[in-house]
C-alpha cells in the first residue's frame, strides 16, 4: 500500500464521526509498532515526528525517511506527519521529505505573530499540496512552556481559521502534555461549542493524561484527531524494564527491545478501537 493522505484520513473520520489516531514516533521500533497495531486493528493511524524527535536523532532527515518507508509497507492506510514545529524552516524539509501533513505550533506566541507566521506556512503548504495543523491557546505541560488553565476561545479560534486557513486546529479544552496518570478533566462542553462553531477538524493534545471515556465523550463531541506520546512510551519503557530485570546477562538490545515493541502493539491497536469508538 502507498503512503496515505493525513488530510483524507482526518476528513474521513470527521465525516463519520469518529477520531482518528496520531501516535508519536520516538525511534525505528515506535514506527514499526504503531503500523503493525493498524494492521492489527484494521484501522488507519499517523505516525507523528515531533521537533524533539527530530532533535534527538540529529535531524528530522533520518528518522523521517525510516518512518516513511515503514509506511509505505503497511498493509493498511497510514500518514506521517510533522508534529510540534516550531521552526518554520523545520516544516520545510518536512514538505521536501515528502510529509503529506505538518503542524506548526505558535500556541505559545501572541496572538498576532502566531497568526502571521502560520499563515505564511499555510501559502508555501498548500502551494506543495500539504495539509496544515495550527494552534490557538496553549495546550498544558512541555515544560511550563504552556498553562494547563488556557482555553480556546471559540470567536478567537473562528478568526484564527479563517486569518490563517489552516486546516485543522489544536484546542485547548483542558489535557495537558507529558501526563504519566490519566486524570486529565476536559472541557466537554467547550469541545462542542468549537466544533460548531468551526468548519475545520478539531485536535487533542496530551491525550495521555486522559481517560478512555473521557476521550470516547470528546469525540462524540467534535474532537477528530487525537494524540498520543507519552502513554505509548510508558508501555515501551515497562517492558523492556520488566525483560531486563529477568535477565541480568541479556545484553542484545533486541532481544530487549522487541518486547517493548510488542507492548506499545497491543496498547496501540487497543487506543485505535477507542477512539474509533468502536470499543465503547
Amino acid at each position: 500500500m502507498t503512503l496515505a493522505s493525513a488530510a483524507d484520513l482526518i476528513r474521513e473520520a470527521a465525516a463519520h464521526p469518529r477520531g482518528i489516531a496520531a501516535f508519536n514516533v520516538i525511534h525505528l521500533e515506535t514506527a514499526e509498532a504503531l503500523v503493525a497495531a493498524s494492521e492489527r486493528a484494521e484501522l488507519p493511524v499517523i505516525l507523528q515526528i515531533s521537533q524533539n524527535c527530530a532533535k534527538y536523532h540529529g535531524g528530522l532527515e533520518p528518522i523521517a525517511l525510516a518512518t516513511l518507508a515503514v509506511a509505505r509497507r503497511a498493509a493498511t492506510p497510514v500518514a506521517v506527519h510533522l508534529d510540534h514545529a516550531e521552526d518554520p524552516e523545520l516544516v520545510d524539509e518536512a514538505i521536501d521529505l515528502g510529509f503529506g501533513s505538518v503542524m506548526f505550533d505558535g500556541g505559545a506566541l501572541p496572538y498576532d505573530e502566531n497568526v502571521a507566521l502560520t499563515a505564511a506556512v499555510v501559502k508555501r503548504a498548500h502551494a506543495a499540496g500539504v495539509y496544515v495543523e495550527g494552534e490557538l491557546g496553549e495546550v498544558g505541560g512541555k515544560d511550563g512552556a504552556h498553562a494547563p488553565g488556557v482555553r480556546t476561545d471559540p470567536a478567537e479560534a473562528q478568526a484564527f481559521v479563517a486569518e490563517t486557513g489552516v486546516d485543522a486546529l489544536a484546542v485547548a479544552v483542558g489535557s495537558s502534555h507529558a501526563m504519566l496518570d490519566r486524570s486529565a478533566s476536559l472541557d466537554i462542553e467547550l469541545i462542542a461549542r468549537l466544533h460548531a462553531a468551526l468548519d475545520v477538524p478539531l485536535v487533542l493534545h496530551g491525550s495521555s493524561g486522559v481517560a478512555d471515556a473521557v476521550i470516547a465523550d470528546a469525540v462524540r463531541a467534535g474532537m477528530t484527531k487525537i494524540n498520543v506520546s507519552t502513554h505509548l512510551n510508558g508501555f515501551f519503557t515497562r517492558a523492556v524494564r520488566e525483560k531486563l530485570a529477568a535477565d541480568e546477562r541479556l545484553v542484545d538490545s533486541r532481544k530487549y527491545v522487541a518486547p517493548g515493541r510488542d507492548a506499545v502493539t497491543e496498547e496501540a491497536a487497543r487506543m485505535l478501537r477507542l477512539f474509533a469508538l468502536e470499543s465503547v
